[in-house]
């Protein structure tokens, strides 16, 4: 098991970096800020998103859960104000989707399968998007194909990995390479169908930067305008576009382009919509249970986390 040392000095460089030694954009902006439409108030079905946390998602320091009240959050809130009303290092994430009004949220708790067209309340055809923050169990044949179908058929699907030797459980899997066996073994389509691999790296500290698009909608979505990302301990993706001219990165390695150094990056599947993003250090939002050891990488000034995971969960949910 790998445990994420963030020492002074890291960011002390992060600092620096944030500070004008990075590309291609300028400066972090104030954190995200909530959508002028209240759907759900309206009467409009609210966009469904599902937290996963069948996939040891909670192994050692990690706590990637918006609420330890699972499925349902509300019943730990059900009126959560800040991510304190929640508890886990994803409640940040979690409360601002649910004070918008336009989004019902649930988890997929530890021991439960991921399933796709059986009928049961938490299959991903009740859903319209799937969050996997981190997993360190690998998907069995079943739950790739499940994965897979519901991208295929409309669903949108944000992935998280992390870097490589990542395995907080020990049980051989990191998340990087757990993500490479769902693109490659999945029963679909086994023939890198989103356009991206995860590269086996572990880049201690970066600031990455936006691309500079002004019509992208996770760059410049409801939620705010992005202009970069932190990196703690984290991984990128080598672009495939020859395999599939969807794939696009947003954000990048400092002195990186193209189809290499790419931290954030979108993709479509049949018609669903994909996300993936190199580390969790992003969303993490430096509260959760007891014990772990948390950093608030979600409000981190040398990013615009909270902006990029909220405008891309609305870009998954076709908000």
């Amino acid at each position: 098991m790998t445990i994420r040392i963030r020492t002074a000095a890291a960011l002390a460089g992060a600092a620096l970096l944030a500070a004008g030694l990075t590309t291609p954009v300028a400066t972090a902006a104030p954190g995200p800020t909530a959508p002028t439409t209240r759907a759900a108030a309206a009467g409009a079905t609210p966009h469904r998103v599902l937290f996963d946390n069948s996939k040891a998602e909670t192994a050692g320091n990690a706590d990637w859960i918006i609420s330890t009240s699972q499925p349902d959050p509300l019943a730990q809130n059900a009126n959560p104000t800040t991510e304190k009303s929640w508890t886990g290092a994803l409640s940040a994430w979690g409360v601002a989707l649910q004070k918008t009004g336009q989004y019902s949220l649930k988890t997929l708790p530890a021991g439960s399968t991921i399933s796709y067209g059986t009928g049961a309340a938490l299959d991903l055809a009740n859903f319209d998007t799937f969050v996997i923050p981190e997993p360190n169990i690998r998907f069995s044949a079943s739950e790739k194909t499940a994965i897979m179908k519901f991208v295929q058929n409309g669903g949108g699907l944000f992935l998280v990995s992390d870097h490589v030797n990542s395995d907080r459980n020990n049980d051989g899997w990191d998340s990087p390479k757990i993500i490479n066996d769902l693109l490659t073994s999945n029963g679909v389509n086994n023939n890198d169908p989103f356009g991206f691999s995860v590269d086996l790296l572990n880049i201690t500290t970066d600031n990455p930067r936006a691309v500079n698009d002004a019509t992208d909608p996770v760059l410049h979505g409801p939620f705010g305008t992005v202009t970069g990302s932190i990196l703690r301990n984290g991984t990128t993706f080598t672009l495939k576009p020859a395999d599939n001219p969807n794939v696009k990165g947003l954000v990048y390695r400092t002195g990186y382009s193209g189809n290499t150094g790419a931290f954030f990056v979108t993709s479509t599947f049949g018609s669903g919509r994909v996300a993936v993003w190199g580390d969790s250090s992003p969303i993490d939002d430096g509260t959760g249970q007891s014990g772990n050891t948390l950093y608030n990488g979600w409000d981190d000034p040398a990013g615009t986390d909270a902006a990029l995971a909220l405008n891309a969960t609305a870009w998954l949910s076709k908000a």
